[in-house]
């Protein structure tokens, strides 16, 4: 067995057991919580939307302390400054000069919640640093700890007192979940087991930061064969013939695809992609960036999976 080999099976036990741990958090969200991780360990970031209330601020902590990374949480509102989220340079007098606080995206994992309430100014501050890993103040540039993850949620747009996410801040996010009502079974469960906040506190880290970062290390040892980037290649090319949708996938968006396929091969203890986990990951991967076209009559998620029905398999 190769080192490369032993290093993917035991990436995939660590993210099967962190799997369950987080599914005694999040009842009947298995596929959600794969999802998740997915995006995590291919290096992306996450935006979660739903309603209030169903669960996206829990299953962002549970991820984050189960991966042993540094947690920091802020409420986005509509007064929200950058500064408050990136920090301040202020003058002390006994230093003699200027001295930077770090704000809350001084984390491994940021949870910007309820990131359509603040104002685009704050929205756009997120840009450098989930593109670059790094923020720029007062002309120095501040690098962010490693690894970093951005885990957003956003309430539906046509809630009072929401902003839209501009196209190129959507464009950074790597994946765009949704978790939904829990179904009789799982909302049972959550009515008779204890609280939430208390479920977290008994958590556990499965995965080192360390041990994280050797696994998005693997995601990139994940065979991809020349016929399922055929497969990818003719997705991305329908989604800019005008059939399906008023703009197409960027160069970067195709990448992405691929890194998340690649990520949901792992987790399902495979070294190889399928055309499987293309189809399965495509509509959370794509459908935030793209607009169906004109009398479509459906959802960009309806409209991809639509897609993926008529383009042929290798």
């Amino acid at each position: 067995m190769t080192r490369e080999t032993q290093t993917l099976q035991d990436s995939a036990a660590q993210l099967t057991a962190l799997q369950q741990q987080v599914s005694t958090i999040i009842k009947g969200k298995s596929a959600q919580i794969r999802d998740g991780l997915a995006c995590l360990i291919a290096g992306g970031h996450l935006l979660i939307e739903d309603l209030p209330g169903v669960g996206k601020t829990t299953l962002a902590h549970a991820l984050a302390i189960s991966l042993g990374l540094q947690f920091s949480r802020l409420q986005f509102t509509a007064d929200l400054m950058p500064s408050d989220l990136l920090g301040v340079s202020i003058y002390e007098r006994e230093k003699a000069g200027f001295v930077f606080h770090p704000g809350p995206v001084f984390a491994q994992v940021l949870l910007a919640d309820e990131i359509n309430r603040a104002g685009p100014k704050t929205q756009s501050a997120l840009l450098e640093a989930m593109e670059e890993n790094q923020v720029s103040i007062d002309g120095a540039s501040h690098a962010l700890p490693q690894p970093f993850f951005v885990i957003a949620t956003q309430n539906p747009s046509e809630q009072l007192g929401t902003y839209p996410l501009p196209e190129s801040q959507l464009d950074r996010f790597l994946m765009c979940i949704s978790l939904g009502y829990p179904d009789e079974a799982a909302e049972r469960e959550l009515l008779a087991g204890q609280d939430s906040r208390e479920a977290l506190r008994a958590l556990r880290p499965v995965m080192t930061p360390a041990q994280l970062l050797a696994t998005q290390v693997a995601v990139r040892n994940i065979h991809a064969a020349p016929a399922l980037l055929d497969y990818l290649q003719a997705l991305i090319k329908a989604t800019r013939s005008g059939e399906w949708f008023r703009e197409g996938l960027s160069p970067r968006a195709g990448l992405g695809v691929l890194r998340a396929a690649r990520a949901r091969a792992l987790l399902e203890g495979r070294d190889f992609v399928s055309p499987d986990d293309v189809q399965a990951i495509l509509p959370q991967t794509i459908a935030h960036r793209l607009r169906p076209k004109a009398g479509a009559g459906r959802g960009p998620r309806e409209q991809v999976r639509a897609m993926i029905e008529a383009i042929a398999l290798p």
